[in-house]
């Protein structure tokens, strides 16, 4: 995952009204924390930090934060926690994860498919998405916005668990191998065919 660039400078207005003034001067309040780090008390530009938002692809951000008069170079971070307003939708406040471009951190991220799948296309099976999202970990730069399945050659009666995934390389996923993600179901023509031959083998020979 690339890193987008992102400004803040070290908040100096603190308390409820002295916040909401921040606000109405287009400013974010927000923190910055992580391993090895104090807190820090920052404020964004609300224009900025809305347009990053938008532009991103991926519902993990990972951005290249400059504090202005803090440090002497940017810090490498991961938007955290986006505080709305529940009837504006206006952005609150926000928090920064800080990390480290050399220890993988772990998110969650959609699955997504792509294809048709053979099952599907020519046996009349039908495609099942089970599981829409996962845990996964890699380091920031492995991050992938989702874990896309190609289903193309999924035949009728398929399965594909979490296990078996395809994933990026650097990825590893978190969770039960063994539950489904993917299931191409059989035609419930076929179905109810093999339900009545074995309902007949049950029923007795006169």
């Amino acid at each position: 995952m690339e890193a987008v660039s992102l400004s803040a400078q070290t908040r100096q207005l603190l308390g409820r009204n002295r916040v909401k003034k921040l606000r109405a001067g287009g400013r974010i309040p927000g923190v910055l924390y992580g391993k090895g780090i104090d807190n820090q008390v920052i404020d964004l530009s609300a224009k900025e930090f809305e347009h990053l938002v938008h532009a991103s692809v991926s519902e993990n951000v990972l951005v290249e934060l400059t504090i202005a008069g803090v440090g002497d170079g940017k810090q490498l971070a991961m938007i955290q926690v986006v505080d709305h307003h529940p009837l504006t939708g206006k952005v609150l406040h926000v928090d920064l994860h800080k990390v480290s471009a050399e220890e993988p951190v772990t998110v969650t991220v959609p699955i997504e498919t792509t294809g048709e799948a053979i099952g599907v296309k020519t046996s009349g099976g039908t495609l099942e998405h089970v599981l829409f999202r996962t845990k996964i970990r890699a380091l920031p730069k492995d991050l992938p916005a989702a874990i896309t399945i190609d289903v193309t050659e999924m035949k009728a009666g398929a399965i594909m668990h979490l296990g078996e995934m395809p994933l990026p390389e650097g990825v590893e996923v978190i969770g039960d191998a063994h539950v489904p993600v993917i299931t191409i179901t059989e035609p419930r023509v076929k179905v109810e065919a093999v339900e009545e031959e074995a309902e007949k083998k049950e029923v007795p020979a006169k």
